[in-house]
């Protein structure tokens, strides 16, 4: 029996006593409790605070009454129901219970049948989601600042999916604006041999693609000078925007939308931010002053109202995000989700008082996240590695110096609000000390075991798996542990936190090291001793946790290797 199963066992009990007359709930029978693990042994299999929860509306007999009287009575029906083996009341009313060996068994048996669609859910059935994160200007290599939002955006995209949500991950190319000018002229000065612009990009990468661009154009030293920028700014940025596409796969990390800022600056097309300034001018939150257009988001807890064309008739950035939400909005998403760095907190506001602004309610439609800056050490120095882009740490650098599990797992398992520091000896030592490496080889672990388990013809049982065989208390700890990732999946989900996964993996992987550990739980018969019931019950609790690591594993874009 899994939470799931058991929550509905619960509401099963409180629709019978409902339907007996035996209590009365004005606001009806709920359609699901809270079922958790117990933070003790020896407080049951599972706990819940339904009890706590319904009494101030439940009524006994016309009148009110307390948790502990309302939880005897929900426990007295739970006790009789199939699968339960004993009910507790603690403390002001606490439900501690506890389940039948069979009962709990089984769950063993129906990951192994779920497969990867175990730990799926349906919470976030029918929503669709943009998560629009890393957004790199394409003048430069990709750093370990976009590596962060690299891993955590993707997870996140993940366990979004994992709960049932339409989700399409984009990433917005700043392809416009003075710093493109600047990176054409930077390439230019490199290949004509001048120096860089002072306020130009000054990194090592330029020189590299300036002869690369010169090798495929050797013509275009020899353009007109305005033609000749123009042409160095757009084959740079088809290279660098090619190589971090190409960086980002190589990280597992894959984009279903490339889009383009220059797209909503078209003159006049639909989309555009002088479509959108138009279509919002009837709305009552724009208005003129000192020759600009401003948008009120004042009138939504903005600090300041926002310039959106200044007094010479130029666009602001705030224009560009105003055109680019409502885009997102007209392509069917419900929801918007923008991951932004540490020094983006002053967008938060704006951001949110631009979707009041435009008639959404930013509650439901959008959702900000700041993330905090990483810090990689080597020796008790922060990394510098670098040799094509000066002071800053790439993305190809950390994949080569760390690897991309042991990258994508170390940043996975931290909030992203948390500033974090990691030690390359300390993310890549092959030890359990090390928790990607742990959950890793817990993994490989219950691989060999199942070689191990086909080396003597032991199998899966199939139907004449016997579920009540799983009676040691390790069997019962590592059944309920597995049994919750389908809750910890939908908790991720639901509050964008992909580390609750990781977290989880390594809890999970330390009570079935403990089970493996123990010799009453041994899965292979021992000696000249005959394949029993109870070794093939133990290899479907062997296979049902190999499935379980490997699909969390996958939701944080980490391989689940057989062998290490």
């Amino acid at each position: 029996m899994n939470p799931e199963a058991l929550s509905e066992t619960i509401v099963d009990v409180l629709g019978a006593l409902v339907a007996d007359g035996a209590i009365t709930l004005p606001d009806g029978v709920p359609t699901q409790v809270t079922v958790e693990r117990p933070r003790q042994q020896g407080h049951g299999d599972y706990a819940t605070n339904v009890a706590l929860q319904l009494a101030k509306r439940v009524q006994v007999g016309g009148q009110g009454t307390n948790p502990r009287a309302f939880a005897d009575l929900v426990a007295e029906r739970l006790r009789a129901a199939e699968g339960i083996s004993g009910v507790e009341v603690a403390g002001p009313g606490f439900l501690n219970v506890s389940v039948e060996a069979g009962a709990q068994g089984q769950v063993a048996a129906d990951i192994v049948a779920a497969g990867a669609a175990y730990g799926r859910t349906r919470t976030l059935d029918g929503q669709s989601v943009n998560i629009e994160f890393i957004s790199a200007n394409p003048t430069g290599p990709l750093h370990l600042g976009h590596t962060r939002w690299a891993v955590l955006g993707d997870a996140i995209a993940r366990v979004l999916q994992a709960a049932g949500a339409q989700v399409a991950r984009e990433f917005y190319i700043n392809d416009r604006g003075n710093q493109m000018d600047l990176f054409g002229a930077s390439l230019e000065a490199s290949a004509l041999g001048r120096p860089i612009p002072e306020d130009g990009y000054q990194g090592g990468y330029i020189a590299d693609l300036a002869a690369a661009i010169v090798a495929e154009q050797p013509g275009i030293v020899e353009l007109p000078e305005g033609e000749r920028l123009r042409a160095f700014r757009e084959a740079g940025y088809a290279l660098q925007l090619t190589e971090q596409q190409e960086q980002l796969d190589g990280f597992n990390t894959h984009f279903d939308v490339w889009f383009s800022e220059r797209d909503l600056h078209a003159d006049e097309s639909h989309g555009s931010v002088a479509d959108t300034l138009r279509d919002l001018k009837d709305n009552g939150h724009l208005f003129e002053a000192d020759g600009a257009l401003w948008m009120r988001t004042t009138d939504f807890g903005d600090d300041k109202d926002r310039v959106l064309i200044r007094s010479n008739g130029e666009l602001t950035y705030f224009a560009s995000d105003t055109a680019y939400y409502l885009n997102k909005r007209s392509r069917g998403f419900d929801h918007c989700i923008y991951l932004l760095g540490a020094d983006h907190h002053g967008y938060v506001g704006r951001l949110r008082a631009m979707a009041a602004c435009v008639g959404d309610d930013p509650a439901l439609t959008l959702d900000v996240m700041i993330g905090q800056l990483v810090k990689i050490m080597r020796d008790g120095q922060e990394l510098r590695l670098s040799k094509r882009a000066g002071t800053i740490v790439t993305l190809n650098e950390l994949m080569d110096e760390i690897g991309v599990d042991a990258l994508r797992y170390s940043l996975a398992r931290y909030p992203a609000d948390s500033p974090l520091t990691l030690d390359v000896a300390e993310i890549t030592k092959a030890s359990s000390d090390n928790p990607v490496y742990y959950v890793q080889y817990a993994h490989a672990r219950t691989c060999r075991m199942m070689e191990n388990a086909a080396d003597i013809a032991l199998t899966l049982p199939g139907e004449a798996f016997d579920p009540a065989l799983l009676d040691h208390e390790l069997d019962g700890r590592l059944l309920r542990a597995l049994a919750d990732y389908p809750r910890v999946v939908a908790s991720a989900a639901e509050l964008r936190e992909p580390h609750r996964v990781a977290r989880y993996l390594e809890d999970t992987a330390a009570v079935f090291n403990k089970w493996y550990d123990t010799k009453e739980c041994r899965m292979l018969p021992q000696g000249d001793e005959p394949v029993t019931p109870a070794n093939e019950a133990r290899l479907v609790l062997v296979a049902a946790t190999r499935t379980v690591l490997a699909n969390g594993l996958d939701l944080l874009g980490v391989t689940a290797p057989e062998r290490m």
